[in-house]
């Protein structure tokens, strides 16, 4: 092996499928020839194939009799291709194959013929799950299965055989995918044999031949009445509470039902004996669906709660049903006519109701919290529900921030004792704080503390109040340590509650604990499944670590719910960017028209245009944006402003370049002496003064980046800020310091780089205009060989 030059290929998850020819060793030579160059027509005309294919997403190995083809963007390539071979091969009967599938780890080498071999548990189970099979088959691995669960089109296709054992005495789970059209449904040999196996223990152990028939019988019909099942029963004390209807004649009271049903969920959630899933994860469906038992199974809970709400003037009529999800019957249902001063006594009795249902025991704690009115004036209660669906959105954009922030304000200008419109309004403003949809001032730092302290002292035991402050802490002051702690007391009083797994998961990332992070993320998803920003969030985390094929995984979850969504295809966008494939980029970003507010998006189609060195159509964009600023960006139009003189700048337009940084830099300063914290402006700055050759400037806010981030407290941010220092350091011409820390960055998990949705990699480093300074340096030209060039896998 030594006397082979090797190059690694990379290490990740990919999505392999491996199919051989049944019989192909006692065919002729010839024959065997023949029938290999068949199946590579087949294969060739596989439209997925050739998608993947086009797009450099895809490797063929040969195997002898067959072959692996390996996929890297989601889960479904290689079975939608396995469907489309299976398909073409009803025309040609005399060609025998069957297929596996699997997702997981693999690697591998190219020797220097240019051979790739490749290797790793993906490709082995893979191998090892078509091993379980005959001719005709496509079955997949129970971890390939679950995730096409989450595609409605593939559930009535997939059967559950069990497990079967292969090479070494391994076990693997295997699910057969077939229809009318494609696979084969014959139960293959090997789960022939292990079904004959247990039957004569069962003989052998002397069962009585009556009960042995009845278990038969039981099986036959349990198996021809419902699909195999994937997952586990639902806890019978489980629920999912849908949105309500608004029947209002005004429709502008879509805001009061929703608040209502988020007021009556949240009543139950604080019930310990009742699982019952996050708002978050319900709000994608309709008020009153069709398919309530996949619906259910979805959220894995074994009943739903679906309502209406009417408001008229003072009065209000609520309306509400509990359904047993498996039989789709009611078990109760109800009609409330109320003043809006009663309003509370509804959402109590909707609460108390379904616990008695559900026969859920009820602590004398819980009794008083379900039934608590949490304030006494009507108008503030109002203003708290118009804030609570602001806050609510699944857009986090500054419009919905403020327009939280401005009702919340106000119902606690009404009811200065308000306590949970106080802990809600912490919540905003560390929130905003943290992602910069609100200004973040040392002003809304200290409104956040005295809101969420209000509320503790108001109510000591609120569990959102002592949420609020662990947010406070760590959005606002970065004290993680004590954010853990309040997060951890608010648990026992939030036993559903997803957000403080979430947060947890968020502080140890932040912490550098990758793997607790992981855990925490899982165990909010379990709470909380289809929760489109938790998802995106897990997604941001496999991106830190460039574990970019997990991230796709998770942000295809969260297009399954909202199709289209744009924040998730920017960030794909992003990865593809990070992975240096510009084409398929491309492809994603030109369909997409963001507004001027939506400065993620915007700012990714530019430094798409930088990247291709083509920046033309993309200066006239921001142009256009800039002629009329949105005063609630802040200073992020001084960042645009910067965006345009970089793209000028690598357009060829230095003077144009020169007079726009100088006006960013204008705009930004202010915003310094308000906002000393914000280590995104700082590093803005560092990097326009940069460029603009103030190299003394530069260095000094780039050093204060590091020291208001260092590393060691943050791993997200402070990485952040060495990438600021690291590309102010290229800009004023000091490439050892520039070397070094592109080397510890890439060494690193890092956040979301300064000029994309991914951290900087390797095939950036070999396509960002702003490293051009380090183009023929050694160690550079070091550095990015370290990763494949587009289509390298």
């Amino acid at each position: 092996m030594s006397a082979q030059v090797k190059k690694e290929i990379q290490f990740e998850i990919a999505h392999v499928l491996f199919a051989d020819i049944v019989g192909y060793s006692k065919l002729s030579i010839n024959d065997q020839h023949a029938a290999v160059e068949e199946l590579n027509q087949i294969v060739r005309a596989s439209e997925q194939f050739q998608r993947a294919e086009a797009a450099n997403r895809l490797l063929k190995i040969p195997t002898g009799d067959g072959m692996a083809l390996v996929f890297y963007t989601n889960p479904e390539e290689p079975v939608q291709c396995a469907v489309e071979i299976s398909r073409a091969l009803r025309e040609h009967p005399r060609l025998q194959l069957r297929m596996g599938i699997h997702s997981g780890p693999v690697s591998g080498v190219v020797d220097v013929n240019e051979r790739v071999n490749l290797a790793g548990a993906g490709i082995n189970m893979a191998q090892r799950v078509m091993d379980c099979g005959d001719a005709g088959h496509i079955l997949l691995s129970k971890h390939v299965a679950e995730d096409l669960e989450e595609y409605e089109k593939w559930r009535p296709l997939l059967h559950d055989l069990g497990s079967c054992e292969v090479k070494h005495g391994v076990r693997v789970s295997v699910v057969n995918l077939y229809d009318d059209q494609f696979g084969n449904a014959k139960l293959p040999r090997k789960f022939e044999a292990v079904q004959k196996r247990r039957t004569r223990v069962r003989w052998a152990a002397a069962i009585a031949a009556l009960l042995m028939l009845a278990a038969i019988v039981g099986g036959i019909t349990m198996f021809s009445s419902s699909r195999a099942q994937l997952a586990l029963a639902a806890p019978e004390k489980s629920i999912a509470v849908l949105p309500f209807a608004n029947l209002s004649e005004d429709k502008a009271n879509a805001y009061f039902a929703d608040g209502i049903q988020d007021e009556i969920l949240t009543r139950l959630s604080k019930i310990a004996d009742l699982k019952v899933i996050s708002r978050t994860s319900t709000q994608h469906y309709k008020s009153a669906p069709e398919n309530l038992p996949e619906i259910a199974r979805q959220l894995g809970v074994a009943h739903i709660l679906e309502g209406s709400v009417q408001k008229s003037a003072d009065a209000v009529r609520v309306n509400v049903q509990l359904i047993k999800a498996a039989t789709d019957s009611h078990l109760w249902a109800d009609t409330f006519d109320r003043k809006l001063t009663d309003i509370f006594s509804v959402e109590s009795e909707v609460a108390k109701g379904i616990a008695d249902q559900l026969r859920a025991k009820l602590t004398g704690q819980e009794e008083q919290v379900i039934t608590a009115k949490p304030t006494d004036n009507t108008q503030a209660y109002d203003a708290y529900l118009r804030g609570l669906a602001y806050s609510l959105k699944t857009t986090l954009t500054p419009a919905n921030f403020l327009g939280a922030q401005k009702y919340l304000k106000e119902a606690v200008r009404l009811d200065a004792k308000f306590a949970l419109a106080w802990a809600l309004l912490s919540d905003i403003e560390s929130r905003g704080y943290l992602t910069q949809n609100l200004q973040p001032t040392d002003a809304l730092r200290e409104d956040a503390r005295q809101a969420a302290e209000t509320a503790l002292t108001l109510q000591p035991n609120l569990g959102e109040a002592i949420l609020a402050k662990g947010f406070y802490y760590y959005g606002c002051l970065k004290d993680y340590g004590v954010a853990v702690h309040y997060f951890e007391q608010a648990r026992p009083l939030l036993p559903n509650s997803s957000r403080i797994t979430e947060a947890l998961a968020y502080v140890t990332r932040r912490r550098g604990d990758w793997d607790k992070s992981e855990s925490y993320f899982n165990e909010a998803e379990r709470l909380d499944p289809r929760n489109v920003n938790l998802l995106g969030q897990h997604a941001q985390s496999y991106m830190c670590l460039r574990r970019f094929p997990e991230a796709l995984r998770k942000l295809d979850q969260v297009l399954n719910i909202i199709p289209d969504d744009m924040d998730t295809l920017v960030t794909k966008a992003g990865i593809a960017q990070g992975e240096g494939d510009l084409p398929r980029a491309a492809a994603i970003l030109a369909p997409l028209h963001p507004n001027a507010d939506d400065t993620g998006a915007l700012e990714t189609q530019v430094y798409q245009a930088i990247l291709e060195r083509n920046p033309g159509p993309v200066i006239s964009r921001l142009k256009e944006v800039l002629a009329k600023p949105d005063p609630a960006l802040g200073f992020f139009n001084g960042e645009l402003r910067f965006w345009l003189g970089w793209a000028q700048e690598v357009g060829g337009d230095r003077a144009a370049a020169q007079e726009s940084w100088r006006q960013a830099l204008s705009e930004l300063e202010p915003f310094l002496k308000e906002q000393p914290d914000n280590l995104l402006l700082i590093g803005d700055m560092a990097v326009t003064n940069a460029v603009l050759g103030d190299k003394a400037a530069a260095l000094a806010l780039a050093g204060r980046a590091i020291a208001t981030r260092p590393l060691e407290k943050d791993a997200i941010d402070g990485a952040y800020a060495i990438e600021f220092f690291a590309r102010v350091v290229t800009q004023v011409g000091e490439p050892d310091r520039a070397i070094e820390a592109i080397r510890k960055l890439l060494s690193i998990p890092s956040s979301d780089g300064f000029a994309a949705n991914v951290p900087l990699t390797p095939a950036l480093l070999r396509l960002d205009p702003m490293f051009d300074p380090l183009r023929n340096d050694p160690r550079f030209q070091k550095l990015v060989s370290s990763a494949p060039k587009k289509g390298e896998k």
